[in-house]
């Protein structure tokens, strides 16, 4: 079995709900597409949502994901991370909402989030981050709250849930 597969009996304690969104995360922290996050990749991406993280915090973080301890983070271990958001400590998960608040007015916009992707070289559009957005907007005010981030992290849309 190779690093990035995962046997179906597995996927669904591992995975969240949507599966081709970490899949789609994973990919974008996976510079160089060989199935596994480097610490330099893990570096590289924080860098371009504007967290300059010293070697230690790095080393830390990858210590703490990588459970096989080769390295580097396997799509299974970050998947596991990704599933223990939701026991993640608060101030973890705000950190990460405060990079793409721009304006720190406690919501994340379309133009926010468009501006975060865009410097990791996503191609997207306005239009694109508004309808990602319309998936976890659950008060429907058009922004992203950090209880829906929370929610975002950790679970499948609310809109999904009521198909």
């Amino acid at each position: 079995m190779t690093s990035n597969s995962i046997s179906e009996s597995t996927k669904p304690n591992i995975y969240p709900q949507d599966k081709d969104e970490l899949q789609k995360v994973f990919n974008r922290f996976d510079a160089n597409g060989d199935g596994k996050i480097s610490s330099s990749e893990l570096a590289n991406v924080l860098r371009a949502l504007g967290s300059e993280s010293s070697p230690e915090e790095m080393s830390r973080v990858m210590k703490e994901i990588d459970t096989d301890d080769d390295g580097c983070i396997n799509l299974e271990e970050f998947a596991q991370f990704c599933k223990s958001g939701s026991n993640a400590d608060a101030g973890e998960l705000r950190d990460a909402f405060q990079l793409y608040d721009g304006d720190k007015n406690g919501l994340i916009s379309a133009v926010e989030l468009h501006q975060v992707l865009k410097q990791l070289g996503e191609k997207c559009s306005v239009q694109d981050c508004q309808k990602m957005i319309g998936s976890f907007d659950s008060d429907g005010d058009g922004n992203i709250s950090f209880d829906e981030f929370k929610e975002m992290m950790t679970k499948s849309s609310p809109k999904q849930r009521q198909q």
